[in-house]
C-alpha cells in the first residue's frame, strides 16, 4: 500500500473547486491528473472560457485535462496508463461508463451536494432551495451504473436559515466538503469506512434546470417567487414580463426580494408607495422586490427602477409569456 492515494479528479463546477485545492494541499494525497469538461465560449463576445475548475486547476500549476467525452477507448487507455487508486468525482458533468468505473483500484468516489438518497440528479442545491428545506448537505458515495444510487460512505450536514443564494451555498458545501475529502478518500480505500446502501423507498429525483424554469406568474405565492429568487440565482433567474405607463415592453429579474404583509393588492398590482416597488401575489402576502436586473440594464434597486420610470409604476401581467 503506497504512502499516498493516487487520485485522479474529475469536476467542472464551482463546488469541485476547495475540494480539489484541498487534495492538492493534503499530503495523503498524490494528485495524478484533472479533468474537466472543454472550454466554451461564454459573455457578450462567446470568449472560450475554462470551467471553474478547469481555472483552479490552472491557478494551481496544473494543466487539466478537457475531454469531451472520458468513456472514449482512447482516454481509457491514457487513465490506465496513470494506474489511479481512485476516482474522485465532483460536480463533473458527464455519464461514467462501466469500463471507467471499473478501472481505478478502489473505485470512483462521487461527492454529491444532497442529503442522499433526496435530490439524486443535477439540481439538488436548486430544489432544496426551492422547496425551503431547513437543511442540505452532502454525501460521498459510490459510483456505479444508477443516478447517484451506490453506497454512501459519509454524510455531512448543512442547516438552512431560509437566506442562502443557490452559489453562496454551492461554494458552502464546497468548503465542507474540502475539509474532510483527504480523510475520507483514504478512510475509503484503506476500509476504515463501509458504505451503507441508500433506502430506495426514499429516493426523491431531480433533474437539470432549463432557462424557462426561472419564469413565473403573480399568481403564484409571495413565498414561491421569493425562494425562486434565491434558488436560480445567477441563473436562470427569476424572471418576468412587465411594460411601462407608455406600453414599452421589458424583462425584469428579481435578484432579492422580501415576502410581505398587510397589503391588499390583486397579483401583479403594485402598492402606491414612494421609492419602493410591492407586488400583490397569489397567496395572502405580497412581494417587495429589493434588487432587479431589468433588460439591457445592470443591477439595481427599486428605487433606481422607479426612477428609470421617472416614478411611475411598471405593469405586470398576472400570467407567464415570456
Amino acid at each position: 500500500m503506497s504512502k499516498q492515494l493516487k487520485v485522479i479528479f474529475l469536476g467542472s463546477g464551482p463546488i469541485a473547486v476547495p475540494i480539489l485545492e484541498a487534495l492538492y494541499n493534503s499530503e495523503s494525497i498524490r494528485l495524478a491528473g484533472v479533468v474537466t469538461q472543454p472550454d466554451r465560449p461564454a459573455g457578450r463576445k462567446r470568449v472560450l472560457t475554462p470551467t471553474p475548475l478547469g481555472q483552479a486547476a490552472l491557478a494551481l500549476g496544473i494543466e487539466p485535462q478537457r475531454v469531451e467525452n472520458v468513456n472514449t477507448p482512447e482516454f481509457l487507455a491514457t487513465l490506465a496508463a496513470l494506474e489511479p487508486d481512485m476516482l474522485c468525482v465532483v460536480s463533473f458533468g458527464q455519464i461514467l461508463k462501466t469500463p471507467l468505473l471499473a478501472l481505478p483500484k478502489y473505485g470512483c468516489i462521487n461527492v454529491h451536494a444532497s442529503i442522499l438518497p433526496k435530490y439524486r440528479g443535477a439540481s439538488p442545491i436548486t430544489q432544496c432551495l426551492l422547496n425551503g428545506d431547513a437543511e442540505t448537505g452532502l454525501a460521498f458515495m459510490e459510483m456505479e451504473r444508477g443516478l447517484d444510487s451506490g453506497a454512501v460512505y459519509r454524510m455531512e450536514y448543512c442547516p438552512l436559515d431560509g437566506s442562502e443564494y443557490a452559489d453562496s451555498l454551492e461554494l458552502k458545501l464546497g468548503n465542507i466538503a474540502a475539509a474532510v475529502a483527504a480523510e475520507t478518500l483514504c478512510d475509503i480505500a484503506y476500509g476504515k469506512l463501509q458504505g451503507v446502501p441508500q433506502d430506495p423507498a426514499q429516493v426523491t429525483v431531480c433533474r437539470k434546470i432549463s432557462k424557462s424554469e426561472g419564469r413565473f406568474s403573480w399568481n403564484f405565492e409571495a413565498e414561491k417567487i421569493e425562494r425562486m429568487t434565491r434558488a436560480f440565482f445567477p441563473w436562470p433567474g427569476a424572471v418576468c414580463n412587465y411594460h411601462n405607463a407608455s406600453g414599452v415592453p421589458g424583462v425584469i429579474n428579481i435578484c432579492k426580494a422580501a415576502v410581505v404583509s398587510g397589503f391588499d393588492l390583486a397579483p401583479g398590482e403594485c402598492a402606491e408607495l414612494p421609492g419602493r416597488l410591492i407586488v400583490g401575489c397569489g397567496g395572502k402576502n405580497a412581494l417587495e422586490i429589493l434588487e432587479l436586473i431589468p433588460s439591457g440594464a445592470k443591477r439595481m434597486n427599486a428605487a433606481a427602477f422607479r426612477n428609470g420610470l421617472r416614478g411611475q409604476l411598471p405593469v405586470f401581467p398576472e400570467e407567464i409569456s415570456i
